[in-house]
């Protein structure tokens, strides 16, 4: 099998489960994951992010499958990570030991987590179909785009893998999404969160 056959296996892997837990649009939380972490008999433990690199681990051993979690994850990268890590239960349980770090991140077998877990959560064809429905062209998508697709499906993909599948799939030019500040964007479209707001006035 080349590479790109094994990318393609995981994301045909990926939309089977999205299909077999009812994920029907973008939008998938940590409780439609620890549906399927409860389903598969996999623990969770949760560790002080501060303390390490690493945002997920996976081991199988006598106790059965296990994840570790940097428990300061932000809502968005802990759902991407919780998937990544159910890559290594359904596909590579013979290894002793699968984490995700920067130490590895070039690995085929890290790089195949992470497609799983972005189709997992947001599938390709989704992804382009809402584009294009938008009047988004190929080449032509700008960061104001993500802002408002992302806004707009509530997904959970993160703004980085929604620009790195954005340029993949050639709606936009290579590195053109590079350094965005996505959240300053945000608040200029859409304006200051209400969170913000309610903590500025308390402070006062």
């Amino acid at each position: 099998m080349t590479r790109s056959e094994y990318y393609e296996a995981l994301k045909n892997l990926a939309r089977e489960k999205r299909a077999q837990y009812g994920f029907v649009t973008a939008r998938v939380l940590r409780s439609d994951l620890r549906r399927i972490y409860r389903n598969e008999g996999i623990g969770i433990d949760l560790w002080p992010y501060k303390l390490r690199q690493l945002r997920g681990a996976y081991v199988n051993d006598d106790l059965g499958p296990n994840v570790m979690l940097a428990k300061g994850l932000p809502a968005d990268p802990m759902v991407f990570t919780m998937g990544h890590e159910l890559k290594h239960h359904f596909v590579d349980q013979e290894l002793p030991l699968s984490y995700c770090d920067p130490s590895n991140e070039s690995d085929p077998i890290e790089i195949g987590a992470e497609i799983f877990a972005a189709e997992l959560i947001y599938p390709e064809g989704d992804f382009a179909r809402d584009l294009e429905t938008r009047g988004v062209a190929r080449g032509k998508c700008v960061p104001e785009d993500i802002v408002r697709l992302k806004n707009d499906t509530r997904t959970t993909l993160s703004y980085a893998g929604l620009a790195k599948r954005t340029e993949f799939l050639g709606f936009a030019p290579r590195h053109s999404l590079d350094h965005i500040h996505w959240k300053i964007l945000e608040e200029e479209i859409y304006g200051e969160p209400l969170y913000k707001r309610i903590r500025r006035q308390r402070k006062r």
